[in-house]
């Protein structure tokens, strides 16, 4: 509940007065912990799991004992981040993030391709850069479980919320986001991670939607100041995250077949949270991010800054050998072994999912080639 003291209590991160009382909820949350048992040791979580279950709750008190404070969780965050990046991928880079300043609170607006680990790789390079890590964007449709939310929460997220059914509610709830966006920029000094648009582009098709833009600009229009001396104030910097490979493809393909053959597709219970595991310990191959060039506040409309925003993730895309096979185009990177194993992976789906496998895969190719085009006057 909102009070007037901290109108954003009910959808912002934990601040470090609430840490330990978080990590206590979620030691003592039955469903956390079954859910730990089972994708630790899913042969014994079954029939075991009365006799490991305290155990693990004794194990986890004692090692989060020491975690008081958002940034002694975001250092053990570090820590799993590290191990995942070291342990599902064949490299990782990054690029740009030379030009962002240590003391400067950015609104970082990026691809969307994984729910986890886009945010999660993002604040992976400001911390190896040596900045503050960013809050996340993080749409309640995700927020199932309390232990989802009591997680969530301590990692700097805060909620976006997207399940509010009348009007009314929708405009309350996107105004009270838009002030905390900028609340968060401008007093706190604390940089906000947003995708550029709902939900995760599973056809490759990176499109910055407008009317997230259009809610950013809310407290600015209450304010009475233009959309381009807001947006100058937000310090918008485009992220372009590139995966080689992409953990989900397979289960994305499949939803994009049943929506085209059936009209729609009606997603698990739990399909997300799969998605979220799948994300974070699949093989990525390699990994790039590229930090772009922050927008100007020369820019009028949101739809003139969704095209700046596109413009700038697409010149960043760094390109591995699987989009130039899936687009059809010959590069000097192409190797045999590229060729087979690209060859392989279409001969492990039907047709119908091949010809979407091709197409999220051929996308940065056909979007770089895009943003390249000379700009023509009407």
């Amino acid at each position: 509940m909102q009070t007037e003291q901290d109108p954003f209590v009910d959808i912002r991160p934990y601040n470090d007065s609430e840490v330990a009382g978080a990590i206590e909820r979620l030691i003592a949350d039955q469903d956390f912990i079954d859910a730990i048992l089972h994708y630790r040791f899913p042969h014994l979580s079954g029939p075991l799991g009365w006799l490991l279950s305290p155990i693990l709750k004794v194990v986890l008190k004692r090692k989060w004992a020491r975690l008081k404070t958002v940034k002694d969780v975001q250092l053990q965050v570090s820590r799993y981040m590290k191990s995942t990046m070291a342990n599902t991928t064949a490299g990782f880079s990054y690029s740009g993030v030379e030009q962002l300043k240590t003391d400067q609170a950015y609104l970082f607006i990026s691809n969307h391709r994984d729910i986890a680990m886009d945010p999660a790789i993002v604040n992976w390079c400001l911390h190896k850069y040596g900045m503050n890590t960013a809050r996340i964007a993080i749409g309640d449709n995700l927020l199932k479980k309390p232990c989802v939310t009591e997680l969530m929460r301590l990692n700097k997220s805060f909620i976006v919320r997207r399940s509010m059914k009348g009007p009314r509610e929708m405009l309350k709830a996107l105004s009270q986001l838009s002030a905390y966006i900028h609340h968060s920029l401008g007093r706190e000094k604390q940089s906000i991670w947003i995708a550029q648009r709902e939900g995760r582009a599973k056809d490759g098709n990176d499109v910055t939607e407008a009317a997230m833009l259009k809610m950013l600009y809310m407290e600015g229009r209450k304010q009475g100041i233009s959309f381009a001396e807001d947006i100058g104030q937000l310090h918008i910097v485009p992220v372009t995250i590139s995966y080689e490979f992409d953990p989900c493809d397979k289960a994305k393909v499949r939803e994009l077949v049943l929506k085209q053959t059936q009209g729609h597709y009606q997603k698990g219970e739990f399909e997300d949270i799969d998605s979220i595991i799948q994300g974070i310990v699949g093989f990525k191959g390699r990994v790039h991010v590229a930090f772009g060039q922050m927008v100007q506040p020369n820019v009028d409309s949101p739809d003139e800054l969704a095209a700046a925003l596109d413009t700038e993730i697409y010149r960043n895309y760094r390109l591995f050998p699987i989009n130039y096979l899936a687009a059809g185009v010959e590069h000097e990177s192409i190797t045999e072994q590229d060729r087979s194993q690209w060859q392989q992976k279409l001969a492990e789906h039907s047709e119908a999912e091949q010809a979407w496998l091709q197409t999220m895969y051929a996308a940065p190719v056909k979007k770089q080639q895009k943003a390249a085009e000379p700009v023509t006057e009407d």
